[in-house]
């Protein structure tokens, strides 16, 4: 094989987000008495979610900073008087309940069986634990390592090297990290010296600098390149 070691992504590159934080949303604003909370705020929530990711990917706000400011800053821009931490803290718990997986991956881990398969996240450790424990995905990972317990969220050089260290890893060639975001799985693999993997399922045009080793529409289109 030309990769014995995969780092997987796991949120868009094996799970599907959308439909979890679609559902996850819901939930918890039906719990604060709020039904139609999904329809009336998730544009602004994901806007203004995506531009705290942003900033964690550059260091700026940690993980658990990020899971309450989200919500101030909707509440905020809403006048919605909610407790912040109180509905981060049930939204968290409902996002762990939701496992949905992107085709191809169930198929795809089960083919790649004779590699060591590791899930590197900048999710959130309780949730992203819960979410694999309860999908087809359960034992299928070596290590799932989280931004959280590694102390730096990708791109930062610094995760790879808690990464290396912990699965004893000595030989970068045989790594490939695979993941959807340019930004934060192409580019931190790129930094730090090892192939990368673009799972670019709806074709978006690349406008950066970074430019993955390879590139792929569907899932299982990674079983020829571990096997090379």
């Amino acid at each position: 094989m030309k990769y014995d070691i995969i780092m997987f992504d796991a949120d868009d590159t094996l799970f599907d987000f959308s439909i979890s934080q679609k559902n996850a949303l819901h939930n918890t604003f039906t719990q604060f008495d709020l039904p139609t909370g999904l329809v009336d705020y998730e544009a602004d929530y994901k806007e203004i979610s995506s531009v705290l990711w942003r900033e964690l990917e550059q260091g700026f706000i940690t993980t658990l900073e990020l899971g309450v400011e989200r919500f101030r800053r909707l509440f905020l821009q809403h006048e919605l008087a909610f407790d912040a931490q109180r509905f981060s803290d049930d939204y968290l718990i409902n996002l762990g309940k939701e496992s949905h997986l992107i085709e191809g991956a169930e198929q795809l881990c089960t083919q790649l069986a004779g590699c060591r398969l590791v899930i590197i996240t900048n999710g959130f450790t309780a949730v992203q634990q819960s979410r694999i424990a309860n999908s087809p995905l359960c034992n299928t990972f070596e290590y799932i390592i989280t931004s959280e317990e590694a102390g730096y969220q990708k791109p930062n050089e610094r995760i790879f090297d808690y990464v290396f260290s912990k699965l004893q890893i000595t030989n970068k060639s045989s790594v490939l990290i695979v993941g959807d975001s340019l930004t934060s799985d192409i580019q931190g693999g790129f930094n730090y010296g090892i192939d990368t993997c673009w799972y670019n399922p709806n074709g978006k045009e690349n406008n950066l600098a970074i430019k993955p080793t390879h590139e792929i529409r569907e899932l299982m289109e990674l079983v020829e390149i571990v096997e090379g």
